[in-house]
């Protein structure tokens, strides 16, 4: 996230949430893993859902990585790729 991006979040108006029926395992699993990064667990279920909606889903990011490819006309094969990857190790 942007500077900018915060910004405009912290001035942006807010909502509340409720989400009903969840099983207590997975309410304590989240409390858990909130606790681990130091966070209320508010705070990690925030960044859950941001995360969430700011990142493509996977499908969108294939079919992008699909175009470019096809634009660019390029074809590699594996082994290629896999050498141009362990050269740059190098």
């Amino acid at each position: 996230m942007t500077v900018e991006e915060s910004a405009a979040e912290a001035d942006a108006p807010t909502v509340s949430i409720t989400i009903r029926g969840v099983p207590l395992e997975l309410r304590n699993e989240l409390s858990s893993r909130a606790a681990l990064e130091g966070r209320s667990r508010q705070q990690y279920l925030l960044e859950l859902l941001r995360r969430t909606v700011w990142y493509p889903p996977k499908q969108v990011l294939l079919q992008s990585i699909r175009e470019r490819k096809r634009a660019s006309g390029t074809r590699l094969s594996v082994e290629e790729i896999l050498n141009a990857r362990d050269a740059d190790r190098r």
